[in-house]
């Protein structure tokens, strides 16, 4: 029994301590491990044998990991996976090092080539929450050598070697890993894409280090075709070693198709690392069209282009900011966004012109602006069957504009040209699934303002298109000048409206089978007179004013509409009518679209007596590209003969009375006038329905027929009954 406590005498001596040994630690460390909370020591654990995997893959460098490797990864790629050589798998200290030799990696088997991949040598560093988190692996470093990557689409593009799994699942997009450092030598890359009709080869190169530093310039270069134009490509990573202690490499790239030539410069984050990137780009050649053709994109020709842009990425959006440059002799600013939402190519863009060439215009209506730049007005006529067309017939790019779809908006501030008096464009395009809109399309023309809606469906064939124009009020002084019209006594205004469908690829075959109404109305005003009085060729009153010094007091206006109905793109008149003070000026005939034939006759009828009056039509003949005016109608011929057989047969007096105008041209009723209404609903003042308007033909289509209308109806023949 121990002794008491002589301090305590009621408690006895504590028992004497044990001999301390290796049990005894052992003991300590048992009720301590107790003591920790359940999840303390579950974590534990797990960091234990975490610990122990890490040393036996240190150890053994995960050798034996080859073959389940191999097995696992081809059963997640199903692909067939080989290493012939070493193969390495551990943790260095904390990052996945990678090592095999002789590994490939088979390939689709609807591919040209057996193998997705295949090297000599891979060595890699891996940031192992790459593995697990985010959309990019993350790798630290890589070294390749006697590579070769393999990446197709398949015909049909609906399957690529790069997506793996089930062969026939839908393509998705390249997604590189994220690569700090990099290594290469002997290693190509190979690009196939039979839809956008381009083969490229690449080859990597790392230059080697001449000092400590561990390597030197990643320099690549290639070839390829791009819808069987050639095209070479090189450049390099210019400063890897400031990647490796975390700098940004500069990158430098240059690819030419002939004269076009695109180059790149700027800072990358990483060696394969675009997003946030620095990047100015450099783009010039003949024609702007050829550099969009790299993107499978449809755009008009145009003459010599050069442009800069910073260029970056951000998200799933490449974009083109600060842009600027020239095209022809027309400047244009603004940005552009490339992106695949959707796995659709979208562009979208806001651009700008302050100057605009005229002959920069015409590749947007189908001209081509090389031979405009070479010839001029006359670049814009060519010769069908041994007739001038002045229509453009450069066809539709159908099967590109189902590549992509496209948001734009386009300002022009004032367009460059002699006699056309257009300025502040503003153009809105949406094209949308093979659907373009241009709407809207506006701009100020002479005082007044044009704005348009213009719909392009090229899902169907062939495309249809529908036109919808309107001319607001705007002064005939100003819009008419070029023909000797002036501002100074003229106060009419003209307003018109253009709405017509047609079907065809190009601008000349839609018109050319176009159904719908063109209309022009002349509200009330005044016009000089010597403008008008041509044109009513009334001689009496034209020599009176001309010796009295009067040709220029004005000639009023009540109402005027020139207006056509178009039938499978023939225009009829329906009506012409111009009701002035004194006079009814009266329109029959038409164009065609076709043949772009003009056959139109045009006369004034007085509401006075006129001694001197030819009272014969005017006549507008020819083609668009050369029309001609003919004032000696075979009416006036015949009124000539019969004045000379008057006066032979009576008196020289009695020959005057075959120009006499008696003045019974019956005022119209300015109400349907300015409703732009159809001929049948056209009344004189009195309330009657005309009789005077609505019985011209058309022009007659290329085979020399009228049209079925006309062959119903023969009494419209309108060149027949003057």
């Amino acid at each position: 029994m121990a002794d008491a406590d002589p301090l305590r005498p009621d408690r006895p001596a504590s028992e004497p301590p044990h001999p301390r040994g290796a049990g005894h630690h052992v003991q300590r460390m048992r009720q301590g491990w107790r003591r920790l909370p359940l999840p303390v020591r579950i974590l534990l654990w797990i960091v234990g044998i975490l610990f122990a995997l890490w040393l036996i893959l240190f150890i053994t460098k995960g050798r034996f990991l080859k073959h389940p490797f191999e097995r696992m990864l081809g059963s997640r790629l199903e692909r067939t996976v080989r290493v012939g050589g070493d193969f390495q798998l551990y943790f260095d200290p904390i990052a996945i090092k990678f090592r095999a030799e002789h590994m490939a990696i088979a390939n689709t088997p609807w591919a040209s080539r057996p193998d997705f991949f295949r090297a000599d040598l891979i060595d890699s560093r891996i940031a192992p929450l790459s593995l697990m988190f985010g959309d990019k692996y993350k790798l630290g470093w890589l070294e390749l050598r006697n590579a070769a990557v393999d990446l197709e689409w398949s015909r049909d593009g609906r399957s690529n070697t790069w997506t793996f799994g089930d062969p026939d699942r839908k393509g998705e997009p390249l997604n590189l890993p994220l690569i700090r450092r990099a290594l290469l030598a002997g290693t190509t890359l190979r690009y196939r894409d039979p839809r956008m009709q381009l083969a490229a080869d690449l080859g990597f190169e790392t230059v080697k280090a001449r000092d400590t530093r561990f390597a030197g310039d990643v320099r690549f270069s290639g070839t390829g075709t791009m819808r069987a134009r050639r095209f070479t490509l090189r450049g390099g990573l210019l400063s890897p070693d400031e990647t490796g202690t975390g700098g940004r490499n500069q990158l430098a790239l240059q690819a030419e198709a002939g004269a076009t030539v695109l180059e790149v410069s700027g800072t990358l984050p990483g060696a394969t690392e675009i997003e946030g990137a620095d990047l100015r780009l450099l783009a010039h050649g003949p024609n702007l069209a050829r550099l969009f053709d790299f993107l499978g994109v449809a755009i008009p020709e145009t003459r010599a282009y050069r442009f800069t842009s910073a260029l970056t990425k951000a998200g799933g959006e490449w974009r083109f900011t600060h842009l600027k440059g020239r095209f022809g002799d027309s400047d244009l600013a603004g940005r552009l966004t490339v992106s695949l939402p959707d796995d659709r190519l979208l562009l979208k863009a806001d651009l700008a012109t302050q100057s605009l060439d005229i002959i920069d215009v015409g590749p947007f209506i189908g001209y081509d602006p090389e031979r405009l730049a070479r010839q001029g007005k006359a670049g814009a006529i060519r010769t069908v069957g041994g007739a001038p067309r002045i229509l453009p017939d450069a066809p539709l790019r159908v099967e590109a504009l189902r590549n992509f779809d496209a948001r734009v908006r386009y300002d022009v501030r004032r367009i460059r040209a002699d006699n056309l008096p257009v300025s502040n464009i503003g153009l809105t395009l949406s094209l949308d699934r093979s659907l373009l809109t241009l709407s809207p399309l506006t701009f100020d023309m002479s005082g007044g303002h044009v704005s348009s809606d213009i719909s392009i469906d090229a899902r169907v064939q062939p495309v249809r298109t529908v036109y919808d124009i309107r001319l607001s009020p705007t002064p005939m002084g100003k819009l008419l000048a070029r023909w000797g019209v002036e501002e100074s006594g003229t106060t009419g205004t003209i307003k018109a409206r253009v709405q017509m469908t047609g079907l065809g690829n190009t601008l000349h075959d839609s018109l050319g089978a176009s159904n719908g109404r063109i209309a022009v109305i002349l509200p009330a005003g005044s016009m000089w007179a010597r403008n008008v009085q041509l044109s009513e060729l009334d001689i009496g009153t034209f020599i009176t004013k001309m010796f009295q010094k009067k040709l220029k007091d004005p000639v009023e206006i009540n109402c005027g509409l020139i207006a056509f109905t178009v039938r499978d793109g023939v225009a009829a008149a329906d009506p012409i009518i111009i009701d002035t003070r004194k006079n009814v000026m009266l329109g029959r005939g038409g164009f065609s679209f076709r043949n772009e034939s003009l056959d139109l006759a045009f006369r004034a009828d007085g509401k006075k007596f006129s001694l001197f009056s030819g009272q014969s039509p005017v006549g507008i003949g020819g083609t668009f590209a050369r029309p001609g005016i003919d004032v000696i109608s075979p009416e006036l011929v015949a009124r000539g003969g019969a004045a000379a057989a008057l006066g032979i047969a009576a008196t020289p007096l009695a020959s005057v009375l075959a120009f006499v105008d008696v003045g019974d041209a019956k005022s119209a009723a300015c109400g349907p006038v300015l409703a732009g209404a159809t001929a049948a609903a056209q009344r004189t003042r009195g309330g009657k329905p005309r009789d005077d308007v609505g019985r011209g033909t058309t022009a007659k289509d290329e085979a020399g027929r009228g049209t079925a209308r006309e062959n119903r109806s023969q009494e419209k023949k309108f060149l027949g009954i003057f």
